[in-house]
């Protein structure tokens, strides 16, 4: 990586922890503000934030083209107006059709802004820094999102609504300042280092048949799969299945759930260098099997709290357990799965592979909460741990499938290098007598 492209990646880096900042001053506080401070019930609640994950669904189709063939810059900038008004009109508007039309604004926005930044991102790194790269993000933005969310909780007090406002403008300013960070960024255009720059040219594969090229890529439709199930497994159950079978189930505080959250964010931001050490030099598909394993022993330590809730001690550690199992295999995410996206799309596609994963994220996401809540309301909850336990399982048996699809250069690329630049000398031949 040559200084520009490092210059570039530092105020991309800066731009996204500022964001997130601003973000965490509202995503906390959405559901009761809208419901409580506004009045207009939980039904209107829950619709804005289902508004959040349909309208990034109508977006993306759409993005990845238009960062293949415009560049992720304008897109970016784009999205960061668009949000930053979104979050502008949550927080003045008082009326039910307004506070929808503003939400899915601020989900069309965000939606627009990760897979340009995601482009970005691949375009000022190479192969071999790609993975560091992908896990600053990852962590700068739970960094961001977690001090935002706390600084937040100081400022809001639900009997002053102008407190809210006061949330939704930061986060509207932090949305702006990345838009004018991302602005200022000069991305290279051309090969560095003897590669060529992901989509730095829009010809060959950025034509009309690019979705087709897209999905008869055997490795990327299974990566697409793969990406389904985690995150239906474990983000999608964040804010429903998972917080209710907590406080119904281990019967713990909604402030001792404020803390399994926070351990969540701790175990990331305090294990995502050590873990990238460890999994950089290694295969990634069986890093993500890895997770699959931590995750289906984080549901079954959840299951236990269940079942040891009489002994509030033990439920409340057990529960807390779960929450950090979970960053623990989200900081193992971190430098594989957005980085094997990348790698995969063909020169002139990494808009579009970026934005068709971000598609399928937003798809579990939007389902994930819809099971969670049905499965809540009908208090089934051996079968829900059951059926979490074997996603996380599927999840190991995917990545085992996908790492047989990938080249040895898509799956270890670190490995690779080092068998490229000591390659085995050819034996001295022996003299014919």
């Amino acid at each position: 990586m040559n200084t520009t492209m490092g210059a570039a990646l530092r105020r991309i880096q800066l731009g996204n922890a500022l964001s997130a900042f601003g973000n965490g001053f509202t995503v906390p506080y959405t559901f009761v503000y809208v419901s409580q401070v506004r009045g207009l019930g939980a039904g209107v609640a829950g619709v804005v934030l289902a508004t959040f994950a349909v309208a990034a669904l109508f977006v993306l189709p759409f993005t990845g083209r238009a960062i293949d063939r415009r560049g992720p810059v304008p897109v970016a900038v784009a999205g960061t107006v668009l949000a930053a008004s979104g979050s502008l009109g949550l927080g003045l508007s008082g009326s039910e059709p307004v506070v929808v039309l503003a939400a899915g604004a601020l989900g069309a926005g965000i939606s627009v802004v990760q897979p340009a930044l995601a482009t970005m991102i691949v375009w000022c790194s190479t192969t071999a820094t790609r993975s560091r790269a992908f896990a600053t993000q990852f962590f700068l933005a739970n960094l961001g999102l977690g001090v935002g969310g706390l600084v937040g909780g100081l400022i809001v007090d639900t009997a002053h609504p102008s407190s809210f406002i006061r949330l939704f403008a930061i986060e509207a300013a932090m949305f702006l300042v990345l838009g004018a960070v991302v602005a200022t960024v000069r991305l290279p255009r051309a090969s560095l280092a003897g590669e060529t720059v992901p989509g730095a040219s829009a010809a060959g594969s950025a034509g009309g048949g690019g979705w087709g090229l897209l999905a008869r890529n055997r490795a990327m439709v299974l990566l697409c799969v793969l990406g389904f199930v985690l995150f239906f497994a474990c983000y999608g159950q964040f804010e429903s299945g998972l917080s209710a079978f907590a406080v119904s189930v281990t019967r713990i505080s909604p402030a001792m759930l404020g803390i399994a959250l926070a351990a969540n964010t701790a175990a990331i931001v305090l294990a995502q260098f050590v873990v990238l050490r460890l999994v950089e030099r290694r295969r990634r598909s069986r890093v993500i099997a890895v997770v699959g394993l931590v995750w289906a022993v984080a549901w079954l330590v959840a299951g236990a709290s269940g079942v040891a809730h009489t002994h509030h001690a033990v439920a409340v550690v057990a529960i807390i357990s779960t929450y950090g199992l979970f960053g623990l295999g989200e900081a193992m995410l971190a430098p594989t799965v957005s980085p094997l996206v990348a790698d995969l799309a063909p020169e002139g596609m990494v808009g579009r592979y970026n934005a068709a994963f971000a598609l399928v994220k937003q798809l579990a996401l939007a389902l994930g909460p819809a099971v969670g809540g049905l499965i809540a309301a009908a208090h089934a909850w051996g079968s829900y741990v059951a059926l979490l336990v074997a996603c996380s399982l599927a999840v190991s048996a995917l990545a085992l499938r996908l790492g047989r699809a990938l080249s040895a250069s898509q799956d270890a690329p670190a490995r690779s290098r080092i068998v490229t630049s000591h390659p085995t000398p050819d034996p001295t031949p022996v003299p014919s007598p």
